[in-house]
């Protein structure tokens, strides 16, 4: 979970304590998490999943796309965002950490709502392509492995609908974008990603300096693009 970027640890302190609700389901996933190897640097922060929880309700989303499951934190609050009888598909290389979160899921009333692909990611978004037709979704949110992040974002670009809002996590990677020694795959790729953003005149952006970085992309209508 990264922390804060930016802020003293007292600001960030009260930030948390003025305006997180995080119940306590919520809480002990991500204890669970963060009991992991690297679980605590892999999953949202609670303030980036209350976050997302409001931007998916303001769509308002009855189709979410979600790349990169983990434990599943951020599935659970956008599965709570939902419209009736709306639902979340997400998407995972492994089965491994999503169990871990079903548990939640279902103490929380929000399984039924869940819909876990598990597999390649770019072959699960071939086939929702294929299968369900562009413009199918309303949001998606965008947390994977970072080399691939243009490729999702062409798919989700497709998938989501007219004036449909894409979330993009770590597209300020832990302040590295910044450093220029800093040249490991990922840290390029984010620069290069969050470049790609900026100049595709098919959206409206805006790079959100929250939790480590979130870029909020709307699409516009596809006559505008």
């Amino acid at each position: 979970m990264a922390n804060q970027l930016g802020l003293p640890a007292g600001l960030s302190e009260y930030i948390r304590e003025s305006s997180l609700r995080e119940d306590d389901v919520l809480r002990e996933l991500r204890g669970t998490t963060s009991e992991l190897p690297a679980g605590s640097a892999l999953q949202v922060m609670p303030e980036e999943g209350q976050l997302l929880t409001l931007l998916a309700g303001l769509t308002p989303a009855r189709r979410i796309l979600e790349i990169g499951t983990y434990t599943g934190y951020s599935t659970l609050c956008l599965a709570r965002a939902l419209a009736p009888g709306g639902r979340v598909v997400t998407c995972d290389i492994t089965d491994r950490w999503p169990r871990i979160g079903a548990e939640y899921w279902t103490r929380a009333g929000v399984d039924g709502r869940i819909d876990l692909r598990v597999g390649d990611a770019q072959a699960t978004l071939g086939a929702l392509v294929a299968v369900e037709g562009p413009g199918t979704f309303d949001f998606v949110f965008i947390d994977a492995d970072k080399q691939h992040y243009p490729d999702y974002y062409e798919s989700a670009l497709t998938l989501v609908g007219d004036h449909g809002l894409i979330v993009v996590d770590n597209t300020l990677f832990f302040g590295r974008v910044v450093d220029p020694d800093a040249q490991d795959p990922d840290t390029v790729a984010i620069r290069a990603f969050n470049t790609l953003v900026r100049d595709d005149p098919r959206v409206e952006m805006s790079l959100v300096p929250m939790a480590d970085g979130m870029t909020l992309i709307r699409r516009k209508r596809r006559t505008e693009g």
